[in-house]
């Protein structure tokens, strides 16, 4: 019976204790959890994950504004959820954006390939444009961006060794528009100009 009270006794005492120590961590601002957030945010965005994770990259600094926020408003116990909150989801950015990075870099490896059969094939139709006569006017366009294109594919290349993949991305697939339109009008010209010839009478 003794023993029995000791031990409710003893519980009462820790579950006391430990209500006492939550209310005093929650009685001032918890710096040190921000600033493990912050920390792995910045850790994060060193490695990519505002760019290849973007949607975690965002909920935790989201969290770590709403703890700063909480702060503000002195509900210290909301802080502490939030900086806790931020700083796994930072770290759950930072994982996500080696997958990402990882991702990114094969798309872009793809796309330059993708780019240089194109540079190619608007070479090889400025070749059927100038067989089929064409006016250099309407032949212009495509002999600029054809030598844009090298430049531009050459940027795309350096781009990736330095690992913006992003950036390569962008640069290939604006260049692929490009090449697509004109390639269309140079075809359309073509076509027009051998309408042309087989209406005329012999």
């Amino acid at each position: 019976m003794l023993h029995g009270r000791l031990r409710t006794s003893h519980s009462g005492a820790h579950a006391l204790i430990c209500a006492i120590a939550f209310s005093v961590a929650c009685s001032e601002p918890p710096q040190k959890e921000i600033d493990r957030a912050q920390g792995a945010i910045d850790a994060a965005r060193a490695a990519g994950a505002d760019q290849y994770a973007t949607e975690a990259f965002s909920a935790a600094t989201s969290a770590l504004q709403q703890a700063h926020e909480a702060v503000q408003q002195r509900d210290y116990r909301l802080a502490l959820s939030r900086a806790l909150d931020a700083n796994e989801r930072a770290l759950e950015a930072a994982k996500e954006s080696a997958n990402g990075k990882v991702r990114a870099r094969a798309e872009a490896e793809g796309l330059l390939t993708m780019t240089a059969t194109s540079i190619q094939q608007l070479q090889t139709k400025l070749k059927a444009g100038e067989a089929a006569r064409l006016p250099a006017p309407q032949l212009e366009p495509g002999r600029r961006l054809r030598g844009d294109a090298d430049r531009v594919l050459q940027e795309a290349r350096a781009a990736v060794k330095e690992g913006n993949y992003l950036a390569a991305m962008k640069r290939t697939q604006d260049l692929q528009l490009k090449i697509t339109a004109e390639i269309k009008a140079i075809d359309d010209a073509v076509e027009a100009r051998s309408s042309r010839s087989k209406r005329r009478p012999r």
